[in-house]
C-alpha cells in the first residue's frame, strides 16, 4: 500500500532498520549548490536558508537523518566528551555528510549511507553533531570504514567548511570543532540522536 500524501522527510521516512550501522538520508543540498536549503519543519518542503557564503565549498553532499533529533542526550554527550561549554543541542535533526565517486545532481532525495564517523560541532554553545558517512554500494569511497582512513585532504575540506560556512569574511569564527571521531562513536551519537527524537515525539524534550 501507499500514500497518497507526500511523507514528511523527518518524520514519515524511516531511519532505517539497520541502523546506526546503516541510515536514510534525505539529502538537503549537495556540491555546486549556491544557496542552503534546509526543510521546513512545518511543511516538509526545502526552502532556502541563506546563501553559501564567500569562501565555502560544500565537501560532499549533505542532510539529515530522519527520526532524530539533537536535544538534551546530543548535549550531554558532547559535555562528556569537550570542555567547552554546552548549552543545549541544536534542536534540529542530526546532519549528515554522504561521501560518493558519483555526482548526485540535485537534494530532496533519500538514500542509504554507512556512518564512518563524525565531527563535534559547536554552535553558539550548542552541540550540532556532523556525521560523516559514504554512499551505500559506492565502489570508491565504500572502501572506508573509519574517518581517519579518509585522505587527509577530504577531512580538511570538512574542517574548513564547518568552521567557515556561517562566518562572513573578517568576522570572528561562530563555530568551534571540539573533536573529531570514528565509526563507533557516530554509532554512539546516532543512537543519542533517536532517543531524544523519542523523547521529542512523546513530549518530553
Amino acid at each position: 500500500m501507499f500514500s497518497i500524501n507526500k511523507a514528511h522527510p523527518w518524520h514519515g521516512v524511516s531511519i532505517g532498520a539497520d541502523a546506526p550501522a546503516e541510515v536514510t538520508v534525505f539529502v538537503e543540498i549537495v556540491p555546486g549548490d549556491t544557496v542552503k536549503y534546509e526543510v521546513d519543519k512545518t511543511s516538509g518542503y526545502l526552502m532556502i536558508d541563506r546563501p553559501q557564503q564567500y569562501s565555502n565549498v560544500l565537501p560532499s553532499n549533505y542532510g539529515f537523518v530522519p527520526q532524530t533529533y539533537c536535544g538534551e542526550t546530543i548535549a550531554n554527550l558532547a559535555r562528556s566528551q569537550t570542555d567547552i561549554t554546552i548549552t543545549s543541542g541544536d534542536g534540529d535533526p542530526l546532519d549528515i555528510l554522504v561521501l560518493s565517486e558519483h555526482h548526485i545532481p540535485r537534494g530532496d532525495i533519500i538514500l542509504k549511507a554507512k556512518p564512518i564517523g563524525g565531527f563535534c560541532l559547536v554552535d553558539h554553545g550548542e552541540a550540532d553533531d556532523k556525521i560523516v558517512a559514504v554512499l551505500k554500494g559506492d565502489k570508491v569511497f565504500g572502501q572506508y570504514n573509519e574517518l581517519a582512513e579518509l585522505p587527509e585532504g577530504i577531512r580538511e575540506r570538512f574542517a574548513h567548511y564547518f568552521l567557515t560556512y556561517k562566518t562572513l569574511p573578517g568576522a570572528e569564527n561562530v563555530c568551534e570543532i571540539a573533536y573529531s571521531y570514528g565509526r563507533e562513536a557516530a554509532y554512539g551519537v546516532i543512537n543519542a540522536a533517536i532517543a531524544d527524537y523519542a523523547l521529542l515525539t512523546a513530549g518530553n524534550a
